[in-house]
C-alpha cells in the first residue's frame, strides 16, 4: 500500500520526473476547496493503485514549478509515466475517474 506524499518544488525532479514508473502529482493550495474535497478521494487511491506513486506540492509554495508545467488553476492533476507528462487533470473528481485517469497509462 503507498501513501500520498507531500514534496517541494526543488524535489520534482527527482521524485517525478527521475522516477521509473507512474506519478500522480496533485497540485493543491491549503485554502481550496475542491483541492479539500479531493484530498480524501487520493487517499482512496493510494490504497487501491500500489502501482502509482501520488504526490502533491503545494502551489503557493512552488510558483515556478507551476508556470513551468503550464499550470493556470487547483487543483491539478498531472500524470507521469517514466518521467514523461501524459495526461492532465482539472478539478476534483471522484475515484472512479480518478482510477481511469491513471489506468491510462
Amino acid at each position: 500500500m503507498s501513501e500520498v506524499t507531500k514534496i517541494s518544488g526543488q524535489d520534482f525532479e527527482q521524485e517525478v520526473t527521475n522516477h521509473n514508473g507512474v506519478v500522480l502529482v496533485d497540485f493543491y493550495a491549503d485554502w481550496c476547496g475542491p483541492c479539500k474535497m479531493i484530498a480524501p478521494v487520493l487517499e482512496q487511491l493510494s490504497k487501491s493503485r500500489d502501482n502509482v506513486k501520488i504526490v502533491k506540492v503545494d502551489a503557493d509554495e512552488a510558483p515556478e514549478l507551476m508556470a513551468e508545467q503550464g499550470i493556470r488553476g487547483i487543483p491539478t492533476l498531472l500524470l507521469f509515466n517514466q518521467g514523461e507528462k501524459v495526461g492532465t487533470k482539472v478539478g476534483a473528481a471522484p475515484l472512479a475517474q480518478l482510477e481511469a485517469f491513471v489506468d491510462q497509462v
